[in-house]
């Protein structure tokens, strides 16, 4: 086999791998409950990851920022930045691109960080001020509690948690995010 040839299978290999890792098998579970809707415009900007059920990339993160913008043709580009191990550690940079899915009110995403994987993206609680958010994948593998500013409200936070317990995350998973800026 030529190289590149090897490279494609490693790459078909590595996408089936991506979408059990978040597909899971979650056909016990009711359906992920997004929220009725999501302005874009004011959805739009920095998002300071407060807390997650971290993907392999995101082991050991401080600092991370999910920043969204919406493109002429609709889709979002989304650039989610944090530095390794410490905040004076390495900065990491992974961009993607968000594709709003029909007739859900702009609550969910398919989200692609190379082709041809999208992964799914649902938001799934948005406060009224749009100051936090949570977003969640069907399979309850991963979350992201995210809010406009580095801190968040510790009641509003431990609500958050119970109600991500409600919607079956095991939330022991969830680690929160050091924001030291």
């Amino acid at each position: 086999m030529s190289m590149g040839t090897n490279f494609i299978i490693r790459m078909i290999l590595l996408a089936g791998l991506l979408v059990v890792l978040t597909t899971g098998c979650a056909t016990n579970l009711p359906p992920l409950e997004t929220v009725p809707e999501v302005d874009l415009e004011r959805y739009m900007g920095d998002w300071y990851v407060i807390a997650f059920i971290p993907a392999f990339i995101e082991k050991r993160a401080t600092n991370a920022i999910e920043n969204y913008v919406l493109r002429e043709d609709g889709d979002v580009d989304i650039t989610y930045t944090f530095f390794k191990d410490s905040p004076d550690g390495e900065r990491k940079e992974y961009n993607a691109r968000g594709f709003i899915q029909e007739n859900t009110n702009n609550a969910e995403w398919k989200v692609q960080f190379f082709w041809p994987i999208r992964f799914p993206f649902h938001v799934i609680e948005l406060d009224e001020e749009y100051s936090y958010t949570v977003v969640g994948l069907p399979s309850r593998k991963y979350v992201w509690i995210m809010a406009r500013e580095p801190q968040i409200d510790q009641q509003v936070y431990m609500n958050i948690l119970q109600r991500l317990e409600g919607q079956g995350y095991e939330i022991e998973q969830i680690q929160t995010v050091q924001q030291e800026w």
